[in-house]
């Protein structure tokens, strides 16, 4: 069987500087905005010619950030069965595959082109910053939403147990009212391990978000956000 090579077309530049927080699939969190950047040759204008009639985007991409195994891992732990139940990694959209590659919706909000380079501004996201892009294809929704489809365990919006988001009066200060929308939106997906919901916890968690680290506790499916800093 022959081999095949695929080298990035284009880079995500992310508010998610790290896998911990990033959204599950795309789509939960409307906030997260971010720049495509199109790598040469694949930066010409034409390429891109009619995209603007377009309101959402298929990417192919490569989970750079996840550790490749020799041998294969049939079965996984999907986080939205709370972590327990194995399930083949065929049935699921695990980042751990034989082949790292993914695919994620995105919004799309038109062509950017600075300093002589070519990028697309999209928003909905759920990729890492610095996410190598594969391939780039319309969404087409005759084709690409099918109203009776049946998805399994998977099959509705998952529930937000997390209602609340409280700020301490100095993280209040170091941000302003986009940049806390964004931060509610990721904490309120829990980002969490799943294994860690099902108990008290009173462990304080850390994620780097945009140029903040951010820590945070939950107590009573309410999360506090105790500390903001500048990177």
């Amino acid at each position: 069987m022959n081999n095949f090579s695929i080298s990035p077309i284009a880079i995500i530049h992310s508010p998610y500087k790290e896998k911990f927080a990033v959204p599950r699939q795309p789509g939960l969190v409307p906030s997260a905005h971010a720049l495509l950047e199109i790598l040469t040759p694949y930066d010409d204008i034409n390429a891109f010619s009619g995209l603007e009639e377009f309101s959402h985007l298929w990417l192919m991409f490569v989970f750079h950030k996840n550790p490749q195994t020799e041998k294969f891992q049939p079965m996984v732990r999907p986080p939205r069965l709370g972590g327990n139940k194995r399930v083949g990694v065929f049935a699921t959209r695990s980042p751990n595959r034989p082949n790292p590659i993914g695919l994620s919706l995105v919004e799309f909000h038109g062509l950017l082109q600075k300093d002589k380079k070519l990028y697309l501004q999209l928003s909905n996201i759920d990729l890492v910053d610095g996410t190598p892009i594969v391939d780039i294809k319309p969404y087409i929704p005759y084709a690409d939403s099918k109203e009776n489809a049946i998805a399994g365990f998977a099959q509705h919006t998952p529930e937000v147990d997390i209602k609340t988001v409280n700020f301490s009066q100095q993280a209040e200060s170091i941000i302003n009212e986009e940049q806390k929308q964004l931060i509610i939106e990721v904490l309120k997906q829990d980002p969490r391990p799943a294994y860690k919901k099902i108990k008290a916890d009173d462990k304080i968690y850390a994620m780097h978000l945009d140029e903040f680290n951010i820590s945070w506790q939950v107590t009573n499916n309410i999360i506090s956000v105790n500390n903001i800093s500048l990177i």
